[in-house]
């Protein structure tokens, strides 16, 4: 099976789950990304890998249009139901494989935005490639996204359990990494954080779905990373209930005129 078909596999099923998950709907959180990216009012914002919009929805109280395209079509339906729920009129969702070529052409965006996705990519510098592209020059590319540790061992390991957990996980980057695709792409860092959020086991293997024989080995990992840390996430048992850290950036940058390397 290749990764894609992973990838649409593991957020059909999910598609609900996810749409639910504390950490992807969470106002506070969304409210902060706006913040950083600080987009004008007059806005064009292309999501990548919308999946259920709630980043979308949230530009769109903003900025002028935006649009919203990913992979799978269940979480897609998701956030057309959402939007026309709120009523929300400047918003449209698509799909789109940004692994190949977005349709859309080159700096048709004024902002181009992507949460929580960068780490299900094959290919995540052609993706950031393909955001500047359709980027307009002086514009914003964001992205928010988990990272890995620094050191090559620990995120190998922090990488496991991710992907023991959602087979459509590919690969956390460091945060060394993500810059530097980045900055390949042209792309002027202009403002950055970086957060950790506790996370407890169990709801997040239950809202992956993840088969009993996987959560198993998950759980050992973690379980383990608590006893030696290996991983870099503080894995940690409070109150008796098994928890790691996400560790999550937000890098806001400036497209930046000439040729990506």
């Amino acid at each position: 099976m290749e990764h894609k078909d992973l990838v649409r596999e593991e957020f059909t099923r999910q598609a609900d789950d996810y749409a639910a998950a504390p950490m992807i709907r969470d106002e506070e959180h969304l409210a902060m990304l706006i913040r950083l990216v600080a987009p004008a009012p007059r806005a064009r914002v292309l999501e990548v890998a919308s999946g259920p919009g709630h980043v979308a929805l949230a530009f769109a109280k903003v900025c002028h249009e935006v649009v919203g395209v990913d992979l799978t079509l269940a979480p897609l339906t998701i956030a057309r139901r959402m939007r026309d729920e709120r009523g929300i009129a400047n918003a449209r969702f698509e799909l789109a494989d940004v692994e190949d070529r977005l349709p859309f052409g080159d700096g048709e965006f004024d902002v181009v935005v992507c949460r929580f996705a960068v780490h299900h990519f094959a290919q995540p510098e052609k993706v950031i490639a393909e955001m500047a592209r359709v980027c307009q020059v002086g514009g914003t590319v964001a992205i928010e996204d988990l990272i890995s540790s620094e050191d090559p061992v620990r995120a190998a390991y922090y990488n496991e359990f991710e992907r023991l957990r959602d087979t459509s996980h590919t690969r956390a980057l460091p945060l060394s990494a993500m810059v530097q695709m980045l900055g390949r792409a042209r792309c002027e860092i202009v403002r950055f954080t970086s957060h950790g959020m506790r996370n407890p086991v169990e709801p997040w293997l239950r809202s992956a779905q993840t088969p009993p024989d996987r959560a198993a080995r998950t759980r050992a990992m973690i379980e383990r990373d608590a006893a030696e840390d290996l991983s870099g996430a503080r894995s940690v048992k409070i109150g008796g209930e098994l928890t790691f850290t996400h560790r999550i950036a937000i890098v806001v940058t400036r497209k930046l005129a000439g040729r990506a390397d």
